[in-house]
Order: structure tokens, then C-alpha cells, then sequence
């Protein structure tokens, strides 16, 4: 065996004992969330974010437009990641809002790999009693104007940075 092929044995044994270079897959996944080595997946059920732009502006962001998430969960049957699998739960109908700036669209898009992951919703017995989609423990401002609870509306001066830190808290980066 000349001294090449020794090379490549030696590289191939590292490949396999896992010290080699990342893989392509694994270079796509780090670069798609971060630097992170685990990837946080939360039991979120199946549902669609859709992005609406509108021409208005948010309390606190007078000079910008809004962007408007749209989440939509259907009824399902709980899954083994949920409390009562094999029973149903409702779904949800809810929207989100952030100003269409320069931090709100790069919350949007740390928002989007959330929802990937499935943080940003779980399934949990809601205010009625009633197993449902609820909101997780990201916070999100479901209120466009002044009315609604505060928690839930604008003006929040923190919410953005607030937002980042939790995602981020959460391998979401």
C-alpha cells in the first residue's frame, strides 16, 4: 500500500468515526438553523404561516408597513407528542403582526424556522377546557392596533429584541 492510499484510508477512518468534515446534508442543515448541533423540535401539529404585506403601520412603527403572519391549524387527533394521544383536539385560526423594518423581517424569517421546527404553537387544554392549539411559549403580538390585551398588542418597545431572545433560547438564530 503506497503512501496515498494510506492517506485515504486515514481519511475515510475519520470520516467514519465521525471526526471528519460535516457532510453536505450536515452543512445545509447548520447553515438552515444555525450553529446550533441539536436541532429543538417541538410538538406544534401540522399547520400552515402564510405572510400578507399591509399598508399600514403598526403603534410605535409610523414610518413603516406591517406584516401580517396568518397561522392556520386544522382539527386533528393528538399524536404521541401531544397529552392525550389518540384523542382529538381543535384547531386554530390566529394571526401575528410585526412592522416590515429591517429587525421586523429578520424576526419573521427567525419566526419561519420556528414554526419549521413546530415551537411556535403546541396542543394543551385551552381556557374552556377543551384540548386545542394554543400558542407556545413564544410571544406573539395577535393584535394589529391599540385594542386587546396589552401583552398582545403594540406599542412594545421591547417586544422584537424579547421575541429574538426567546427564539434564540431555543436554538433559533
Amino acid at each position: 500500500m503506497g503512501a496515498g492510499q494510506s492517506r485515504d484510508k486515514m481519511h475515510c477512518t475519520r470520516y467514519m468515526n465521525g471526526k471528519g468534515p460535516l457532510s453536505v446534508e450536515q452543512q445545509m442543515e447548520k447553515d438552515l438553523h444555525g450553529a446550533s448541533d441539536t436541532l429543538t423540535v417541538g410538538n406544534q401539529p401540522e399547520g400552515q404561516m402564510t405572510l400578507q404585506h399591509e399598508r399600514r403601520s403598526l403603534p410605535s412603527f409610523p414610518k413603516h408597513d406591517t406584516i401580517k403572519i396568518n397561522f392556520t391549524f386544522v382539527d386533528g387527533i393528538q399524536t404521541e407528542r401531544h397529552p392525550r394521544p389518540g384523542e382529538r383536539f381543535h384547531g386554530l385560526k390566529t394571526v401575528a403582526y410585526l412592522p416590515q423594518n429591517t429587525k421586523g423581517t429578520a424576526v419573521v424569517r427567525l419566526l419561519e424556522r420556528a414554526f419549521q421546527q413546530k415551537l411556535l404553537f403546541t396542543v394543551a387544554t385551552n381556557s374552556t377546557g377543551e384540548e386545542a392549539v394554543v400558542p407556545a411559549d413564544v410571544p406573539l403580538k395577535t393584535c394589529g392596533d391599540v385594542s386587546g390585551p396589552e401583552s398582545l398588542r403594540y406599542p412594545d418597545p421591547d417586544y422584537l429584541n424579547n421575541v429574538v431572545k426567546v427564539l434564540k433560547s431555543k436554538g433559533i438564530k
